[in-house]
C-alpha cells in the first residue's frame, strides 16, 4: 500500500467542502487528462446518504462473496485479520468493497453493526458494488455509503481478501488511493495528482463564478445578440484565466 500522504488533514477537510464534479474540474487541470474517465466510476452508483455531503478518504480495499460459504470455512480468522489491516492504516479511510456475486446481490456486508465497527476504526464510509442494509442505522452512525442497492440479508459476508486492487463500478481502486465521492459518483486520485488539487479546484470554481455564470444570469433588458456577445466575452475571459493560471499559452 502506498502510504504517501501529500495532503494535510486540513486539506482533506477543505476538499470535503466541494462537490465531486468541482474537484474533478480542478483535477482535470492538474493532470491535463480530458475527459479523464479513467479516474471516476463508469457504471452508475447510488449515494444512499446524500444529506451527509461529500466524503474524502484513503482507500482500504476488500473483496467479499456473500453467496459462498466456503470462504468462512477456509479462513475462520478472516474477520480478525481484516480488522487489524483496517486499523493499521491511517485515516480518514473509505472502505472500497468488490462483491464477487455481482451483478447478483445475495447479501450485504454493511449494516448497523459493521458501520459502527468501521467508524471506530477510522473509516468515514464505503463504496461497494454490492448492497447495504440498515440504512437509517448506518446514517445514524455517520457512515456514508455509495452502493448498488439495498438488501435485506447478510448471507456469508465474510472477508475473502483485502489490501489488494479491487474493481467497483468499472473503476480499479488501489489501497491508499485518495477518493472524493458524493451523489454524483467518485473520483480516484493518485498521490502525484494531489498536491495542487485543492488550489486548482478553488480556482476553477471561482473562475466560473466571475465569468460565464454571471454573464449567463445577468440578462435582463439585453437583446439576444447582446447576451450572445456577453457570453462570448465571458467564455474568452474564462479560457484566458485558465491559460494564465496553469501556464498553458496557445491552448483552448
Amino acid at each position: 500500500m502506498n502510504l504517501e500522504r501529500p495532503l494535510t488533514h486540513a486539506d482533506l477537510l477543505q476538499l470535503k467542502r466541494w462537490n465531486t464534479p468541482t474537484i474533478y474540474n480542478g483535477w482535470e487541470q492538474v493532470t491535463r487528462r480530458n475527459p479523464g474517465s479513467d479516474a471516476f466510476n463508469l457504471e452508475e452508483t447510488r449515494d444512499f446518504m446524500p444529506q451527509m455531503g461529500p466524503m474524502v478518504g484513503y482507500a482500504v480495499t476488500l473483496v467479499i462473496a456473500p453467496g459462498n460459504s466456503e470462504h468462512r470455512q477456509a479462513n475462520p480468522h478472516g474477520w480478525q485479520e481484516y480488522r487489524h489491516y483496517v486499523a493499521s492504516v491511517p485515516g480518514p479511510k473509505i472502505v472500497v468493497v468488490q462483491d464477487l456475486d455481482h451483478p447478483r446481490v445475495v447479501g450485504s456486508f454493511w449494516g448497523e453493526v459493521n458501520s459502527n465497527i468501521h467508524r471506530a476504526l477510522g473509516c468515514v464510509g464505503t463504496i461497494t458494488d454490492g448492497a447495504i442494509r440498515d440504512l437509517d442505522e448506518m446514517t445514524n452512525a455517520g457512515f456514508k455509503a455509495l452502493a448498488r442497492r439495498l438488501c435485506v440479508g447478510h448471507a456469508f459476508a465474510h472477508p475473502v481478501r483485502w489490501n489488494c486492487d479491487v474493481e467497483v463500478f468499472g473503476r480499479t481502486v488501489r489501497p491508499g488511493d485518495l477518493i472524493h465521492a458524493d451523489k454524483h459518483g467518485f473520483l480516484v486520485i493518485a498521490p502525484e495528482e494531489q498536491p495542487a488539487l485543492l488550489d486548482a479546484a478553488r480556482f476553477m470554481d471561482g473562475n466560473e463564478c466571475t465569468t460565464v455564470i454571471p454573464a449567463a444570469r445577468d440578462t435582463a433588458g439585453h437583446s439576444l445578440k447582446a447576451i450572445c456577445d456577453r457570453l462570448d466575452h465571458a467564455a474568452a475571459e474564462f479560457s484566458d484565466n485558465v491559460k494564465a493560471k496553469f501556464q498553458r499559452p496557445g491552448e483552448w
